[in-house]
């Protein structure tokens, strides 16, 4: 088990070294890992009474403070079946120090039968605890193509994101 962390940290040491020499962030070719979660009546829909999101997310900056997303997320709720969304987006950071807007789009499943095509808009703010490690909160608003009224959503996720 030791030998696991020691490589894995050998690895991450080796993915910030060629990272350092970068000035900003934001920069066109940089790569973005995150993980987070959302929930815990943190947000909400008129469908599901509770319910806790696990959120993962990878990107690629195509031009300075522009980045295109990929997402997974698993959601747990209390009276519905679990949901999975695979969905795509872009991300603006508005300024250097972390602010950015989003939007993008999401497919849905829960269950056997909903599925959903949702896009969604965010905006949130990349705190740095060192060059490369940020904590990120962000609200977001996800608009369900199938019923608005039950399915739409308003809340606050956080997410912990890596810039390479």
């Amino acid at each position: 088990m030791k030998k696991f962390f020691f490589a894995l940290a050998m690895f991450a040491m080796a993915l910030t070294a060629s990272a350092q020499s970068s000035d900003t962030p934001f920069e066109k070719g940089k790569i973005y890992v995150g993980a987070g979660f959302s929930g815990l009546n943190l947000n909400y829909n008129s469908n599901t009474k509770w319910n806790f999101d696990i959120n993962t997310r990878g990107g690629y900056f195509i031009e300075d403070n522009w980045m295109l997303l990929g997402e997974f997320m698993w959601g747990i709720r209390q009276k519905a079946d679990n949901e999975f969304l695979l969905g795509a987006g872009a991300r603006y950071y508005i300024v250097q120090n972390g602010l950015y807007l989003g939007a993008g789009a999401r497919y849905a499943h829960q269950g056997s039968e909903y599925n959903d095509f949702v896009p969604n808009l965010n905006v949130g703010y990349a705190y740095f605890l060192n060059r490369h490690v940020t904590i990120e909160p962000e609200l977001y608003f996800d608009i369900s193509t199938k019923s608005f009224k039950d399915y739409t959503g308003v809340g606050l996720r956080v997410m912990l994101g890596v810039y390479f």
